[in-house]
């Protein structure tokens, strides 16, 4: 028996099909996981996504320690709400997770992932040094996350005026403190949401609030189609302790200046970003077989430039074909993956599918 959030028991009356998922018992899907992938690209689902782990940073120090600590720059959350998503890096750029980060008034709320909490938990807490900080893990909070189109008209009215009020009112990467709640605009499908991280107590009758507003439960494998559909790395597929940010697709979220921040893994994400340059670093892209088949997570793609391999793959249940993220060589014009015993032609296209339920690569 693995951890259980305190939805277990909500899934299994749900009818789900319960899995491990990095130690946790979570529910795969209720019944068609191609519906659920469709519910949130049309209505509003639910996702319980209790099993990662929210840690509070705190102190004097706390802003410094995280400038320091993470490649993108939390001197940009000048306010409080404020998110930004994130690496923690290696000192040799690679990934030892992604995450968001949150301004609150106490200090910072950070979200990682729950297959790296051991490791994440003892790396931060390692990198206090010498800073005035604290990091605590919250264990007594759960997270609901509520995608679709409707989602937020579904969840908005099921709040008291005030919190009401304040949530209609979010920008997109902001959250707003609520008594013991947050409530955030920030999300991993593609589509219009809201993330609530509430007290594991109050989790059980919100869930059942939103199913009884025909809001409905979604599992992790129309999680993770829906994920690839939006362009959105994976930790342990696209990404890793062996890989670094600039081969990750993710260049973007690394924060440049000022130049005199020396964040973790500094140094080496730079020499890495010259080499991607000059050609002697591959890159992270998106792959489209519009024929019948499906790519696949570990199959190898033969390109003009040399070989590649495909970090993520799956059936588009949006697009109707097969998608996929590939760490290939750069400057790749043309590439084949092989299918049923033979060469298959499949196009590169900028790795984002799908965003608010239509296409958006050429």
């Amino acid at each position: 028996m693995g951890q259980r959030t305190p939805l277990y028991q909500k899934h299994l009356d749900a009818g789900a099909k319960v899995v491990d998922f990095a130690g946790w018992d979570m529910p795969i899907n209720y019944g068609s996981q191609i519906e659920e992938h469709n519910q949130v690209r049309t209505a509003a689902g639910v996702f319980d996504v209790s099993h990662m782990t929210v840690v509070d940073v705190a102190g004097n120090d706390a802003c410094d320690y995280l400038r320091h600590l993470l490649a993108n720059d939390v001197a940009k959350l000048d306010e409080a709400g404020r998110a930004l998503y994130s690496a923690m890096l290696k000192p040799d750029g690679g990934v030892i997770d992604d995450l968001i980060v949150y301004r609150t008034s106490f200090g910072y709320r950070v979200v990682v992932n729950c297959a790296t909490r051991d490791k994440d938990l003892a790396w931060m807490q390692e990198q206090t040094t010498g800073f005035e900080a604290t990091v605590n893990e919250r264990p007594e909070l759960a997270i609901l996350a509520v995608h679709g189109p409707i989602s937020h008209e579904k969840a908005i009215g099921l709040l008291d005026a005030n919190k009401a009020e304040t949530v209609g009112t979010l920008k997109n990467f902001r959250g707003a403190e609520l008594g013991d709640w947050f409530i955030a605009r920030t999300g991993y499908t593609g589509e219009k949401g809201l993330e609530f991280i509430l007290p594991a107590a109050d989790a059980p009758a919100l869930w059942d609030q939103l199913l009884a507003v025909d809001v409905k439960p979604v599992g992790l494998g129309a999680r993770d189609t829906l994920r690839l559909e939006a362009g959105m790395n994976l930790y342990g597929q696209d990404m890793d302790e062996t890989t670094s940010p600039i081969v990750s697709n993710m260049a973007q979220t690394i924060a440049w200046e000022p130049e005199d921040r020396d964040f973790i893994g500094r140094a080496a994400v730079t020499e890495q970003l010259n080499q991607q340059g000059q050609g002697a670093l591959p890159a992270l892209t998106g792959l489209v077989l519009e024929e019948r088949g499906v790519l696949r997570a570990g199959q190898k793609v033969i390109t003009d430039q040399g070989e590649g391999v495909i970090t993520s793959g799956s059936f588009s249940p949006t697009l109707k074909h097969s998608i996929a993220l590939a760490r290939i060589p750069i400057d790749s014009t043309s590439c084949e993956v092989e299918l049923r015993g033979k060469p298959t032609p499949v196009r590169i296209v900028q790795p984002n599918f799908v965003r608010f339920g239509k296409k958006v690569f050429e």
